[in-house]
């Protein structure tokens, strides 16, 4: 069974698209179909259901799919464990982000410094919503991430507290509550709130701060990035409540067309960590990328 093969059949389950698929991996359409097809004819079953779109995967298929990921990966760690042991660091550091607005950390000056140091490594950086992110640092679809841990999806990774910062109230300049010098949580309950996606870490805060509160709020609108939120409270639409480390002067309307109100009597954080898998089920890169973070620190 050759491995070309193999990798044909993985990206084309996970592209479902034979075009997709075959741009992913620099050959033509009918070099991929030619490809599934000779390990389809090797394995004596078909992978994929045909004339659907997107492409499905037979049973056979969805039962060959976590064996190949095995196989690739073994594959690739055999790869890096001799390139380790000659002294040069190659292959990909698959990392996921923050979305690089949302926080005040030097992240594109790690990674071109990295890229430098490492002229070998490949870097792949992925966004997603903190859980779908923690979810693939320990499934090993990334190698590593910057992000914020939600503890209860923490089990197997290997977390490092980065930063910490205070969230604080954003509210419209016309709001009474931006008159205040400071809030505090009972004040506002039942208020109308402009919220990031459910997966979000802070998200995931904020909603169990409340529960455990006893108090409710109005979910009005929900955005995918800190610019449409401050864009919402702006206009007036509800309040929220964001990290105070936000790079605010980056969104429009800038800063002072927001009004930020400290919140006591509570202590509500939002974190920044480093997260990579335990032991030695981590990347080479990602244990280097690690203690250079740590360096710049």
């Amino acid at each position: 069974m050759e491995l070309r093969h193999l990798r044909h059949f993985v990206s084309l389950a996970e592209e479902r698209n034979f075009t997709r698929a075959a741009a992913k991996e620099f050959i033509v359409q009918s070099g991929l179909s030619s490809s599934i097809r000779a390990l389809e004819n090797e394995l004596g079953a078909p992978l994929f259901v045909r004339g659907t779109r997107p492409v499905r995967l037979t049973a056979e298929g969805e039962a060959l799919l976590p064996a190949a990921h095995r196989a690739l990966d073994a594959v690739d760690v055999a790869h890096r464990v001799v390139q380790e042991a000659h002294g040069a660091l190659t292959g990909t550091l698959r990392i996921g982000s923050l979305r690089s607005d949302g926080h005040t950390l030097p992240f594109t000056s790690w990674l071109a410094d990295f890229s430098r140091e490492h002229p070998g490594i490949d870097i792949r950086v992925e966004q997603f919503a903190a859980l779908r992110t923690l979810a693939m640092v320990a499934s090993g679809e990334l190698d590593c991430a910057l992000t914020s841990v939600v503890p209860d999806h923490a089990i197997g990774l290997e977390v490092v507290p980065l930063i910490s910062e205070p969230i604080v109230l954003a509210c419209a300049p016309d709001d009474p509550l931006g008159s205040f010098a400071s809030v505090t949580l009972d004040q506002l309950d039942g208020r109308r709130f402009v919220d990031p996606h459910p997966e979000w870490a802070i998200r995931v805060l904020i909603d169990e701060t409340f529960r455990q509160a006893g108090l409710t709020r109005r979910i009005v609108a929900e955005a995918d990035e800190w610019a449409m939120v401050l864009d919402l409270v702006a206009e007036g639409i509800g309040i929220a409540m964001v990290p105070s480390g936000l790079k605010f002067g980056r969104h429009q309307p800038p800063r002072e067309s927001l009004k930020l109100v400290p919140i006591t009597g509570i202590r509500l954080e939002r974190r920044i960590d480093f997260v990579l898998p335990r032991g030695q089920t981590a990347s080479p890169a990602a244990r280097q990328f690690l203690d250079h973070v740590n360096g710049r620190l």
